[in-house]
Parts: structure tokens; C-alpha cells; sequence
């Protein structure tokens, strides 16, 4: 059973720091991206930023500069540090999982950031 669990998160100030962890497990294939997606209350989902496994990064324009995605291949794992970060970044942050055409694409449970004004 593919778990992706994830860690960090939490409250801070306009113009602090957070970072977020995300662990991947339980599947055969091979992770081909994984990624950090957010929900703010009454928006949709967003990508706010993506890594494969040759390393090519991908970010949503508003965090630009200020998010950084990193990932660990041997161990499944991926992770976001956000700094400068405001308001308007408040929301569940998802991390994602995909394994190709055939192992499919998953998601964690989430983890709240709220980040106060």
C-alpha cells in the first residue's frame, strides 16, 4: 500500500520560515516526479512546485524565489523549504507522488500552513 506521509508545517509570522517533508513508500515503480500542491480555503488545488528524478524543478510564478523543492531519489522523499513567506501562502499543503503510467499518482494527507499578517 503506497503511503506518503508528510511533516513539517505549522503557523509563523509574515516573512518567516517553514519547511515541509514528504516520505514515500510502498510502491514497486519507480518515482518519476513528486511535487507540492496547496489548497486555500475556497480555491482549488494548485501546483506550487514539482522535481523528477533527473532533477528538473518546476514552480508556480508566486513562489518563485522564495520556495525551494529538493528531493532525495534513494530515499522517496521530497521536500520544500518556503521562506519570505506571506499571507497569501495559507493552506493545506499536499504532497504528491507520481509513478508513471503504471504506478499511478498519490497524495498525502496533507499539512496546514498558516502564516499570520
Amino acid at each position: 500500500q503506497v503511503q506518503l506521509v508528510e511533516s513539517g508545517g505549522g503557523l509563523v509570522q509574515a516573512g518567516g520560515s517553514l519547511g515541509l517533508s514528504c516520505a514515500a513508500s510502498g510502491n514497486e515503480f519507480s518515482i518519476y516526479a513528486m511535487g507540492w500542491y496547496r489548497q486555500a480555503p475556497g480555491k482549488q488545488r494548485e501546483l506550487v512546485a514539482t522535481i523528477t528524478s533527473d532533477g528538473t524543478t518546476n514552480y508556480v510564478d508566486s513562489v518563485k524565489g522564495r520556495f525551494t523543492i529538493s528531493g532525495d531519489s534513494a530515499k522517496n522523499m521530497v521536500f520544500l523549504q518556503m521562506n519570505s513567506l506571506k499571507p497569501e501562502d495559507t493552506a493545506v499543503y499536499y504532497c504528491n507522488a507520481d509513478y508513471g503510467w503504471y504506478g499511478g499518482t498519490f497524495w498525502g494527507q496533507g499539512t496546514r500552513v498558516t502564516v499570520s499578517s
